[in-house]
């Protein structure tokens, strides 16, 4: 149950988040809280909850050639599809809460979607300011309310009503820091009184219904909660029910929208 609502997908998962979740939900998000750290040549980058790596390979672009970009997470099967994909990032294992780096070591530290999952939110985000050098900017994002993402909402009430809390909290998790007042607190609470917050629109796209579920049972962290009989109701109540996500070709489109938070190191 932890792992559910922490985030953690199984090594299994973490290639399906990869080819899946990724396109669908991730990879528009990078190169936004990229711009929003004002990313530049030459600069080294902290990843934190890099995940499979797509926020840090963006910004090992925008810090080429002679940049350096480190990306960490505390699960292992993440870290494998992204040094799979980019070996020539620094991949490593930790945790947020314990960062295994000095003082001042970053001009710049990220975390893109991680933030909800930390057991100790204003320890990590304490360690992050720690760790960014003087004049250095810290980027956070975090999605929005569920209120506010109509179709992960209908998702997340149709697995409730099917398989109770055990699963419905693995999708309800992600946006436990959707308040803004309460999001900002927490980053007052570590000592960053700079912090800046805004809104931005974002969409999730699947190819369809069917995509869409089969996306959010293998590629997330209920992928071993829901067995194959249960899936088949799962998918056969969505595709009755979720009609009205769909465009006319059946693609599937929905809004999904994240805080970005910011602030400057002093």
């Amino acid at each position: 149950m932890e792992a559910t609502t922490k985030g953690q997908v199984t090594k299994s998962a973490a290639e399906e988040y990869e080819a899946l979740l990724v396109p669908a939900l991730f990879q528009a998000w990078a190169s936004r809280v990229s711009d929003a750290a004002r990313l530049s040549p030459g600069e080294s980058v902290l990843d934190i909850a890099c995940g499979t790596g797509v926020l840090a390979r963006e910004a090992a672009k925008r810090v080429a050639p002679e940049g350096r970009v480190v990306g960490l997470d505390c699960n292992d099967g993440m870290l494998d599809v992204a040094r799979r994909a980019s070996p020539n990032i620094d991949w490593q294992q930790g945790q947020a809460e314990v960062l295994p780096f000095e003082d001042d070591s970053f001009d710049a530290v990220v975390c893109q979607f991680g933030l909800m999952f930390f057991e100790e939110r204003v320890t990590a985000l304490s360690e992050m300011r720690r760790v960014l050098d003087a004049g250095g900017n810290l980027t956070v994002a975090v999605w929005d309310s569920l209120d506010n993402t109509p179709g992960y909402a209908a998702l997340t009430e149709l697995l409730q009503s099917l398989f109770g809390d055990h699963v419905a909290e693995g999708l309800r998790s992600p946006y436990v820091l959707g308040n803004p007042d309460e999001l900002l607190s927490l980053f007052a609470k570590a000592g960053i009184s700079n912090a800046e917050l805004r809104t931005e629109k974002g969409f999730a796209r699947y190819p369809s219904i069917e995509s869409w579920v089969h996306t959010d049972v293998t590629a997330w962290t209920i992928s071993d909660l829901i067995d194959d009989a249960q899936y088949e109701l799962l998918l056969e109540t969505a595709q009755k029910e979720f009609r009205t996500f769909e465009k006319s070709d059946g693609r599937v489109e929905f809004a999904a929208p994240a805080h970005i938070v910011t602030a400057t190191s002093v």
